[in-house]
């Protein structure tokens, strides 16, 4: 493998390149990387791919010369100089003054003492999902995980529990493009109006279907005109917000038409993808380490150490983009201003000097400074209650399915930037 390959999707479908990213930490820990066309990816400038934990947290924490702002935080280019222009009004591609101001105005919905209040409504979905397939004997986790994560969103936002599958079908839309399943799901629109609310009607009836430019190349799906119908949906939810939901604050802080769409497309979709891979990948992560998945059974007082070693070991997101913001070096690189810098998550969440013996999964791991939720001023908003929704569907997976294991080979998403599983079928014992 060359560095290139940490650029190719289908890469991801076979495994993340943990290998070539030590090989890289010690021999290219900035370099470039091409960006052909891939599927309906177009080509690309390229970027500097940065795979040390040290570059990698200096790159985050430094806006003023690695900006989210200038080019957004996705490797792809937005395909017109319009859609960066919307796209810019998203908080994760904002750099200080104006990403605080958006963060505040959010901020209130996701304090520890919000989530202690939605915790115990988080635990007690977690055990009905598990009492629901108990019975059955086996099932396929990630289609039985992806609940959760829905589940508390659509609490969190107000969606109406009739609706809380169309959160679901953008989600699969925008994160799962590369892959041809998601793809597929997406094409034939993730489900119909029916059982939807009336709201979820009107928004399905604008779901555009143009997959193509009149030039032949594909629509980036997470581009406005892509987007039509949840931002409709987003529109019609927020006439009569739940009072203290995240909705709430955003009619009453004074966001403008494009901070308001960035902000819900933020919820909907970043904050349902990070679970819904997470939350596989740590199971799977345990099932194939069967003593330290025993000793987490075993050991509650282990589940804070092992949720952030879980974290560490399977990042739901492998990268994020920035954009140089003026010319700078970097582990002995020159960059110039405006050329995409990519930093690796999944490669610093192993880096041996920060971490001893990186590729051991250990629960009783001292945690360490890994950045799965990020660093710098784009901290995970969301982080608490990410950790809260990993803990309460694993502790009620592995607790209520005795002899819970892999029934089936886990089949990965292709994607070089979620670290996702489409299936991993499971099985346990059941009561005679």
């Amino acid at each position: 493998m060359s560095a290139d390959d940490v650029f190719a999707p289908e890469t991801y479908a076979r495994g993340v390149p943990y290998d070539l990213f030590r090989e890289l930490r010690a021999t290219a820990p900035v370099c470039r990387v091409e960006e052909p066309a891939s599927g309906p990816w177009p080509a690309g400038a390229g970027f500097w791919a940065v795979f040390r934990h040290a570059d990698v947290r200096h790159v985050l924490r430094t806006p003023e010369d690695y900006s989210s702002h200038l080019g957004a935080t996705q490797i792809r280019d937005p395909d017109t100089p319009a859609d960066l222009a919307f796209v810019r009004a998203m908080m994760l591609n904002q750099d200080p003054p104006g990403h605080a101001r958006l963060r505040r105005i959010v901020a209130a919905s996701f304090t520890p003492r919000a989530v202690r209040e939605l915790e115990q409504a988080i635990e007690a979905r977690a055990h009905a999902l598990i009492d629901g397939v108990a019975a059955r004997g086996g099932t396929d986790y990630v289609e039985l995980a992806a609940d959760l994560p829905v589940w508390t969103l659509a609490h969190v936002l107000g969606v109406p529990e009739r609706d809380r599958r169309l959160l679901f079908d953008w989600s699969s839309r925008v994160i799962g493009y590369q892959d041809d399943e998601y793809a597929g799901y997406a094409a034939h629109g993730g489900g119909g109006a029916d059982g939807l609310s009336e709201m979820g009607r009107a928004a399905v009836a604008v779901r555009p279907a143009l997959r193509a430019r009149p030039d032949g190349s594909a629509v980036n799906p997470r581009s406005r005109a892509a987007l039509a119908d949840m931002f409709a949906y987003a529109h019609a939810l927020a006439e009569a917000p739940r009072p203290g939901s995240v909705m709430a604050h955003m009619r009453e802080g004074g966001l403008n038409r494009e901070e308001f769409e960035n902000m819900f497309f933020l919820f909907a979709v970043a904050g349902n993808e990070t679970l819904r891979n997470g939350i596989p990948g740590a199971l799977l992560t345990l099932l194939d380490h069967p003593e330290q998945c025993a000793r987490f059974v075993r050991e509650p007082a282990l589940t804070d150490s092992a949720v952030e070693e879980l974290l560490r070991y399977w990042p739901p997101v492998m990268d994020f983009r920035r954009t140089a913001a003026r010319d700078v070096e970097l582990g002995g690189v020159r960059i110039r201003r405006g050329e995409k810098v990519v930093v690796y998550h999944a490669s610093a969440n192993r880096d041996e000097t920060v971490f001893p013996d990186p590729d051991r999964f250990d629960i009783t791991r001292a945690p360490g400074p890994h950045v799965s939720f990020g660093h710098g001023p784009h901290l995970c908003l969301g982080a608490h209650l990410a950790r809260v929704q990993l803990r309460a569907m694993l502790r009620a997976t592995l607790e209520r399915l005795p002899g819970l294991e892999r029934a089936g080979e886990p089949v990965r998403l292709s994607s070089n930037f979620q670290n996702g599983l489409k299936h991993l079928p499971v099985s346990w014992r059941t009561a005679a």
